[in-house]
């Protein structure tokens, strides 16, 4: 099953803050929901994570690693990952991301496209969706918070 999407989010902060914080694996292991562990590559390529989620009836604890190219900072990058999550299945793919000025802070946006396998995939478009969707927002929920301006 493959599952796209694609977004904006205005933040408080420029984007080379943005930027800084989108490559700060402490801000990120708090920003994604169900995240146990997130650590840079050896090579400092990317990330390897751990986390826990549920979509729909299926839970799983799910291992990964995700590779940034295409580096453009403070502007774009490209994300390339994948997950697996035993019987619970797989997912794959990538995301653009760029980031503007935008009436004095920042405007991200992303394209993601996800092939996701196993029984995740039985569970149909619309709850998958859903699903990819929460979590999308409340990571940048989170992200918002951890941008803002501590006073």
């Amino acid at each position: 099953m493959t599952m796209t999407m694609s977004g904006e989010v205005r933040l408080i902060g420029s984007p080379e803050l943005v930027w800084t914080k989108l490559n700060d694996p402490e801000v990120l292991k708090a920003c994604i929901p169900g995240c146990e562990e997130l650590e840079r590559t050896e090579d400092d390529s990317g990330f390897r994570a751990v986390a826990k989620l549920k979509v729909g009836p299926v839970s799983a604890r799910f291992k990964g690693k995700v590779i940034l190219s295409d580096l453009d900072p403070p502007k774009a990058y490209k994300i390339t990952g994948e997950g697996e999550g035993g019987v619970a299945g797989f997912a794959k793919g990538g995301a653009t991301v760029g980031l503007s000025d935008h009436e004095g802070g920042t405007l991200l946006s992303y394209n993601v496209e996800a092939h996701i396998g196993g029984k995740l995939a039985q569970l149909g478009q619309r709850l998958i969706n859903g699903s990819a969707k929460k979590l999308a927002d409340e990571f940048f929920a989170n992200f918002s918070k951890a941008v803002q301006p501590q006073t």
